[in-house]
């Protein structure tokens, strides 16, 4: 790949504020995020008597199942006028936001299916209602694969595409990350077209849209190389390494993580330096706090092990200090160091036409 110049990114303050520890890092998204209430267009309308009965069904500790069972018989029914399929489909929604037991309850009465159908429904209010009780739903183990088999990836592909509000899109891609842990489940939904519309809620979605989009473009991309080549074609560079040089987006690990899954593959690492990656990673690597450091460490490692004029690029803006820095520190973890000093290696032979290889991605 060529380029006349990488583009210049604008630096934040030196101080990168999102937490290091990495198991918080890709913490799952979490259920059910819209509104509940009156004044909220989910409530579509509703007669204060069936919003009286959806919120006292849904302050009850269980459900019954014969609660459930006609709630799924409601929302089945093609005779059903629009409101009592919005009241059904709420309630549905908020049984199994607030009950994990009644997420097994009603994935266990049918309502997979309905809500599935629910994502290509006409009103948008039933749209957003079904795309989020699969999401909650989709928060119980034991209900992932038979979302899955039902044929809900399609569908909720479609409403990350075009769903008709800001959370209707969210809560698909959090419902597709949910499903991507299951095995075989990530290429699926790779292959389903969901990659470039992830990227491109990166690229324009709000805080919470832009991390939902990083959580599940890193679960598809982990391990696959099939869906990390298509991260990279449509894009997702870019706005990975904007996100990292912004110590104001909360960001940082994320698209760091996310990051370094595309360099693993050649195609990610030229689009990498293409795209003025070089200085962001060096600049974590000075600045950044103790996870950060690493995976930056990580990524150039994997950037620089194969090509001497990428080595050249690195040692030119600078990384051996504050590598050597990382090797010396008695805070650092004895992994990183290791890594520091290998990439150290490397850029102090920069002109070495073969990288040898050290095992950076473990």
């Amino acid at each position: 790949m060529e380029s006349e110049s990488p583009p210049m990114y604008r630096y934040m303050p030196r101080s990168y504020s999102d937490s290091g520890d990495s198991s918080t890092t890709f913490s799952d998204c979490n259920s059910d995020r819209s509104g509940e209430f009156p004044s909220s267009p989910l409530s579509g309308g509703a007669t204060s008597a069936s919003l009286h009965r959806i919120l006292l069904s849904c302050a009850a500790v269980d459900s019954s199942d014969e609660l459930i069972d006609s709630l799924v018989a409601e929302l089945s029914s093609p005779s059903n006028d629009l409101e009592s399929l919005r009241c059904a489909a709420t309630e549905l929604r908020l049984l199994a936001k607030h009950n994990p037991e009644n997420r097994i309850r009603i994935a266990r009465a049918g309502a997979v299916r309905p809500l599935i159908s629910l994502l290509s429904h006409q009103d948008p209010i039933l749209q957003e209602n079904g795309v989020t009780a699969l999401l909650n739903l989709s928060l119980c183990e034991e209900n992932k694969a038979p979302i899955a088999e039902a044929g809900a990836i399609r569908p909720l592909v479609r409403a990350l595409k075009s769903g008709p509000t800001a959370a209707a899109r969210e809560n698909a891609a959090c419902a597709l990350l949910r499903l991507s842990q299951l095995d075989g489940l990530a290429t699926a939904i790779g292959r389903a077209g969901a990659i470039p519309l992830l990227v491109n809620l990166l690229e324009t979605g709000g805080p919470r849209g832009k991390k939902d989009a990083a959580t599940t473009l890193y679960s598809l991309c982990h391990g696959l190389r099939e869906n990390k080549l298509q991260a990279v074609h449509h894009g997702a560079v870019r706005p990975l390494l904007e996100l990292m040089a912004d110590s104001e987006s909360g960001m940082v690990d994320k698209a760091a993580y996310v990051l370094h899954a595309l360099v693993t593959t050649s195609e990610g690492r030229d689009a990498a330096v293409q795209e003025g990656g070089i200085p962001v990673l060096v600049e974590m690597v000075e600045a950044g706090m103790p996870r950060q450091k690493e995976i930056a460490t990580l990524a150039l490692l994997q950037i620089c092990e194969e090509s001497s004029t990428y080595r050249t690029m690195v040692a030119r803006e600078g990384a051996i200090p504050p590598l050597v820095a990382l090797s010396q520190s008695s805070n650092a973890r004895s992994k990183l160091k290791t890594k520091a000093e290998a990439l150290i290696e490397l850029l102090r032979q920069p002109r070495s036409a073969n990288g040898r290889s050290r095992g950076a991605a473990e």
